[in-house]
């Protein structure tokens, strides 16, 4: 029996290698058993995977980037990163049209829209979308494509192009650093055109981040610094990160 569940771990791992997920029925399909002898394999597995969205992941950190996943980032610097949205919420104006990016940041912004409409709100994550789609006052633009688990996005070239023919006000952008010389980066690369598409069509690009990730490079980037119009983050930045902020021409939100 024991060794049964660990050739089935093992062949799990290793289709799930490169940060890769498979959704629980698929996975009971591929090794030929119930899905609930799969839970039960994974319940077994020392926290080695993790469910998500109903997908299985691998746990733990990976190379260049990998190891983000959305649901071990959801308790990161929440203080810090509720303050960033309070500021950011403030630039938003009744009958605005704006960009929600993705990730664990954005959702703060999200769940207050509802008393700042009417709003249209255009988005490509799992966890925004279940947040705005239940609010009054917003017309919810989602778009769609291939399902990434790793932070519960979607990406398309369809996506692209719809994107590309819609008018954005405000963008509201999530990103993993913000460097001086190296700009604005995240950890997902699929997320990267979406952010630049999103950037181009904005009146206004606000980034959105905890001070925690000033000075961070992370793998994939995806703008220039003096690509932001505004930054709202928490006040907790230190002195040396407010000179790397004015070194990049990068204006903060009161």
């Amino acid at each position: 029996m024991q060794s049964r569940r660990k050739t089935r771990l093992d062949k799990l791992e290793k289709t799930l290698d490169e940060g890769r997920a498979l959704h629980l029925r698929d996975a009971a399909s591929m090794l030929g058993v119930s899905e609930m002898t799969v839970r039960r394999d994974i319940a077994s597995s020392d926290e080695r995977f993790s469910f998500l969205g109903g997908h299985i992941v691998i746990s733990g950190e990976q190379p260049s980037g990998k190891g983000y996943f959305l649901h071990r980032e959801n308790a990161t610097n929440v203080q810090a990163k509720k303050a960033s949205c309070q500021k950011a919420i403030d630039l938003i104006q009744p009958g605005d049209v704006v960009f929600l990016d993705c990730g664990t940041t954005l959702p703060y912004i999200a769940e207050s829209l509802g008393d700042r409409g009417p709003l249209t709100v255009i988005c490509y994550s799992v966890n925004i979308a279940e947040i705005v789609c239940k609010q009054p006052n917003l017309k919810v633009i989602l778009l769609g494509g291939e399902y990434h688990p790793s932070s519960a996005s979607f990406a398309s070239e369809e996506a692209l192009v719809m994107l590309s023919n819609l008018g954005i006000n405000k963008a509201f952008l999530s990103a993993g650093g913000l460097h001086a010389q190296h700009g604005l980066s995240c950890s997902n690369f699929h997320e990267v055109r979406i952010k630049q598409m999103a950037m181009s069509r904005a009146v206004t690009n606000i980034l959105v981040m905890d001070s925690s990730k000033i000075g961070k490079v992370k793998a994939a980037p995806f703008a220039p610094s003096n690509a932001i119009d505004f930054l709202a983050t928490d006040d907790d930045i230190s002195t040396e990160q407010r000179s790397l902020l004015m070194d990049a021409n990068v204006e903060l939100v009161p």
